[in-house]
């Protein structure tokens, strides 16, 4: 265990560090903060825990990177074109390393967006086979909203998806990093990885893990299934730290309250709403006090239960 990390890891721990209505923290780069290294080689620029805006270039999720001494790898493409050179930058500001590898998280547009970037650089694009599919279906609409939202800055994005897939995992040993991309299972969205570090004890959880933020639920997140990837898969990996997709960097426990308490809590409420003949119009209203003070929540609660509803009252 990594022990002489520990002070940075408990100022990580808390889910109060966040907040949605905090200005751009980074002026003079198109990134919403400055990448922090975690623990050591291991850097993350923390997205804004809101939706993309202009002000914020669309930055609302993690942009990581891995220094191992034999190259650098990337985990997430980015938002959006300015987004990924701005990354890139701040790579080069750090290590004469060259990007060897770009890990897209998921098929949403602030992890594949960005890709049209790093193909100029000649950089080869993973991603899962499902996260893949996912982009070719609904990219043109991830990059129009973009486009609306980033304005101008949304110059030079273009759609460009991964340039080799995988179904399971995929692998490298880089320097002292053993990198594992692995698929564990149905989670947040098509194709969700996580990227894990074993000699590190980190897991850069993507979507699969939020802590600061509300998860969202999309008409094609399952949460029983999400739910049973969590248990089998997630919490199998034992991992003392957690890069989330969104929001700073912090341990399991924080995760597991803030996931996969929600999704129990709020599936809960929504079983409880059907077993006494509630319909969806009601089922919007549940209580979801407890998870308020959570970033995102106005925008999100009600959404993700009626969503839920949908779901539940078929299974």
């Amino acid at each position: 265990m990594i022990r002489f990390l520990a002070p940075l890891f408990v100022l990580c721990a808390t889910a109060a560090q966040a907040n949605e209505n905090i200005a751009d923290q980074y002026p003079g780069s198109a990134l919403y903060s400055a990448p922090v290294e975690f623990i050591p080689g291991v850097f993350s620029a923390i997205g804004a825990t809101a939706p993309p805006t202009y002000e914020n270039s669309g930055h609302n999720n993690n942009l990581s990177f891995i220094i191992t001494g034999e190259g650098v790898v990337v985990i997430n493409g980015g938002g959006a074109y300015v987004l990924a050179k701005a990354l890139h930058a701040e790579i080069m500001a750090r290590t004469d390393e060259p990007v060897v590898l770009v890990v897209n998280e998921n098929g949403q547009g602030h992890a594949m967006l960005g890709n049209a970037y790093w193909a100029e650089q000649d950089v080869p694009i993973i991603a899962h086979e499902d996260a893949a599919a996912a982009f070719d279906v609904r990219g043109f609409g991830s990059l129009e909203a973009m486009q609306q939202v980033n304005r101008d800055k949304a110059e030079g994005t273009y759609l460009q998806g991964p340039t080799e897939t995988f179904s399971d995992e995929y692998i490298v040993e880089l320097g002292n990093y053993r990198i594992e991309v692995r698929y564990l299972g149905p989670a947040h969205s098509p194709g969700d990885v996580v990227v894990w570090l074993p000699r590190q004890e980190l897991v850069i959880s993507g979507d699969m893990a939020f802590h600061e933020r509300m998860l969202p639920i999309f008409a094609d997140t399952y949460t029983r299934e999400w739910l049973e990837t969590w248990d089998t898969e997630f919490e199998a990996l034992n991992a003392t730290y957690v890069i989330p997709g969104h929001g700073h960097p912090t341990n399991m426990d924080q995760v597991r309250r803030y996931t996969k308490g929600y999704l129990e809590y709020l599936r809960g409420k929504i079983g409880e709403h059907i077993d006494n003949g509630g319909g969806l119009a009601d089922a919007y209203y549940v209580d979801q006090s407890p998870y308020a003070h959570l970033d995102t929540f106005e925008e999100l609660a009600t959404k993700n239960a009626g969503r839920v509803y949908e779901q539940m009252e078929f299974e």
